[in-house]
């Protein structure tokens, strides 16, 4: 038996276009389009604006012409079964409202047995004792709890779709930085690569050399060699000749012979000089390089890894007047004029300093410096908490939430409670500043040669910044890519 959507569904396509109720008559027009033929013939009553055009199908606008229209009687008969069918549906929905055991509509429910009565139902025994209402009173409040019930599903289901999209941009960005350190070991063992490539080159080169120079030593030698025991051997000849001569002529001359084959002395040649000897020694040293780039090559990655690369920009709105910031907020420059800066309180006005948008509160991050000092110039890294004083003098010290360094012309100092200088193989010209934000460590590092500078410890419980400042004309620093600080020789 068809459904009642079903029928209804069936209905909907055989209703007129022009009164939106089931096909009377159902005529054809020449477009293909179908009317009830009342509908059509009032249709054509109506003037047009142009009598000397024909009539348009109210549907798709063609022409036709009036009396082309022809009854459709298969659709007719189509129609007259779709109404049997809704008849049939209606009984059925009404005899589900009938009492399946005496035939009487069901008015009642019983609370206690859960079940719709009839009059009859009512009155039985077995539920004269029970609670029991009209239907539309028993099923209000299950309505009620029903409504609740959608609201605390609904409000479920949104918070499991506020679950699934923290953690799908949650998952995204674990996604960024597995392939950013995919990226990077790609990056880090090509330039391993070809650094190896290069040494090997070298180290070969220097082996070939070394190789040469041991043959050609050995043809020397050989040439030494052989023309010694040539000698000797004539010498030999010579006297072994003279020693079977008979004795009248083995005393001829025999002092001056005895005398030339004592002082006859042989030269000794070496097969591998000392100098030659040192060479082959002294050639481990130098491979030293290599170790040394592999080491920083591990060091430098294991760390890339643990940290993220922060990529962040200067904040316009703390920068110092004297302070010149490049468009994309990635350098700044020091200058004795003051720009026009609208004043705020989160500006520096005091101390030549600016920080970087957005901070953090958590994680392990990571960023490069390069810095570019004039004579007499200085540059100060490090990252400071949010509350950090902004106005009037600032104090760069750890008790007042400023953990940096300084370089300066010539040497580097960390800003502890007493400044320290540091000693260092070299200045450094890009510095790596790291933050582990959980154990509270700051490190900074020489971000070419991975030299470490200095490192401090502390305890964050606020929102810190990427801090930078700088003096002397001529000045300035740059935010690098860390890709671009590891090219770097």
């Amino acid at each position: 038996m068809a459904s009642a959507a079903s029928v209804t569904s069936l209905a909907d396509e055989v209703n007129c276009p022009i009164c939106q109720g089931t096909l009377r008559e159902p005529v054809t027009i020449d477009c293909g389009h179908n009317f009830c033929r009342i509908c059509l013939t009032r249709y054509l009553e109506i003037p047009s604006p142009d009598p000397e055009e024909p009539p348009t199908c109210p549907l798709c606008k063609e022409p036709f012409r009036p009396g082309s229209f022809r009854p459709n009687w298969q659709l007719a008969s189509v129609v007259e079964n779709i109404e049997r069918l809704k008849l049939v549906s209606r009984l059925d929905i009404e005899e589900e409202d009938i009492c399946p055991e005496h035939g009487e509509k069901v008015y009642f429910f019983c609370e206690d047995d859960e079940m719709q009565l009839c009059v009859v139902c009512r009155e039985a025994w077995e539920h004269r004792a029970h609670t029991v209402r009209f239907l539309e009173d028993a099923a209000g409040p299950y309505r009620e709890q029903i409504q609740k019930c959608l609201e605390c599903l609904r409000k479920e289901r949104e918070e499991i779709q506020g679950i699934q999209s923290r953690e799908n941009r949650r998952i995204q960005v674990l996604l960024t930085q597995v392939a950013t350190k995919k990226q990077k070991v790609i990056s880090e063992f090509a330039h391993l690569s070809q650094f190896l490539e290069e040494q090997q080159s070298i180290l070969l080169a220097q082996l070939e050399r070394l190789d040469g120079d041991i043959l050609k030593h050995r043809d020397e030698f050989d040439v030494l060699v052989t023309g010694e025991i040539c000698r000797f051997s004539t010498l030999i000849e010579e006297l072994e000749e003279k020693k079977e001569r008979p004795a009248r002529e083995l005393l001829m001359d025999i002092r001056s012979t005895l005398i030339r084959c004592e002082t006859r002395r042989c030269r000794k040649p070496e097969a591998v000089s000392p100098e030659l000897g040192q060479r082959i020694r002294d050639f481990p040293q130098q491979a030293l390089p290599l170790r040394k780039e592999m080491k920083m090559f591990l060091e430098k990655l294991c760390f890339e890894l643990d940290y993220e690369p922060a990529h962040i920009s200067l904040d316009p709105w703390t920068s110092h007047p004297k302070l010149l910031l490049s468009e994309d907020h990635q350098q700044a420059r020091f200058s004795y004029k003051w720009q026009k800066s609208p004043d705020s309180p989160q500006r520096f006005d005091r101390a030549t300093c600016v920080l970087a948008h957005g901070g953090f509160t958590g994680g392990r991050h990571t960023w490069v410096v390069s810095v570019d000092l004039a004579p007499g110039g200085s540059c100060t890294l490090g990252v400071v908490s949010k509350d950090i004083r902004r106005k009037g003098e600032l104090r760069l010290r750890p008790e007042e939430g400023v953990w940096a360094v300084r370089l300066a012309w010539g040497f580097v100092s960390a800003l502890g409670s007493f400044p320290t200088r540091l000693a260092l193989e070299e200045q450094p010209q890009q510095v790596r500043v790291s933050v582990d934000y959980e154990v509270g460590w700051v490190t900074f590092a020489n971000a070419v040669t991975q030299e470490p500078i200095y490192t401090f410890t502390a305890s964050f419980t606020q929102k810190i910044f990427p801090f930078f400042g700088l003096w002397g004309r001529g000045s300035k620093f740059s935010l690098s890519s860390l890709e671009g600080a590891a090219n770097l020789p």
